[in-house]
């Protein structure tokens, strides 16, 4: 039996289709009600719900042996976990934002409001720019309208909100989609059953972007 992490929400409602279409369905899964775990032992799989900034906690601890988890948290929080396929769903980009008019001035500290200070700071770093990291869990754009920050650093989909804001994105970090992961150790017990599913994910994952499928 794998037990997958799944994150809640419509991403991981995107995935699982993806999932059962590529031979492992779980019909509880679908039903209406507050469960949180469910399971199908014909296909050998177990499903469960968990916000999605936890999956990687779960896979890592090995509570899970797969999971569904996004570039952005795996980079931020570097645990130690397989990263086995690009689901190529819940695409995004990570980017620098601010004021469309900002010029970075070099001779000054340049502050940074962020959710995900190592991946701002090692982005800088590689820059060789001395920044102030200011972390935020919320609201972000707000930091530079009011002078909190002179940019930011944060997931941008469509750009909107930057928009109406009267921000626009100046840098690209990275690109950003859903993974997915594995425990170490499950891998390294599981891996006939495990490399089977990322075989026949990968397939279906094909299928999905040839039609165009993406949220």
């Amino acid at each position: 039996m794998l037990n997958i992490a799944l994150p809640k929400g419509r991403l991981g409602e995107h995935v699982y289709r993806m999932l059962k279409q590529a031979g492992y369905p779980c019909p509880a899964l679908e039903q209406p009600d507050r469960r949180l775990i469910f399971e199908n032992t014909e296909a050998g799989v177990r499903y469960f719900w968990v916000k999605p900034h936890d999956v990687t906690i779960y896979v890592e601890r090995g509570a899970a042996d797969l999971g569904i988890a996004g570039k952005d948290i795996i980079l931020e929080y570097s645990p130690e976990l397989y990263e086995l396929l690009d689901l190529k769903t819940g695409i995004c980009r990570m980017c620098v934002a601010g004021p469309s008019d900002f010029r970075d001035d070099r001779r000054t500290v340049l502050r940074v409001a962020t959710k995900f200070p190592r991946i701002a700071g090692e982005f800088y770093a590689g820059k060789s720019r001395d920044v102030e990291l200011i972390k935020l869990n919320g609201s972000i754009e707000l930091a530079p309208i009011l002078g909190l920050s002179d940019v930011i650093v944060d997931i941008v989909e469509t750009g909107r909100t930057l928009a109406e804001n009267g921000l626009s994105v100046l840098e690209e970090v990275c690109p950003i989609s859903a993974r997915l992961v594995a425990n170490p150790a499950a891998y390294r017990f599981q891996r006939d059953e495990i490399e089977a599913l990322t075989r026949k994910l990968g397939k279906e994952v094909n299928v999905q972007t040839a039609r165009g499928g993406r949220i």
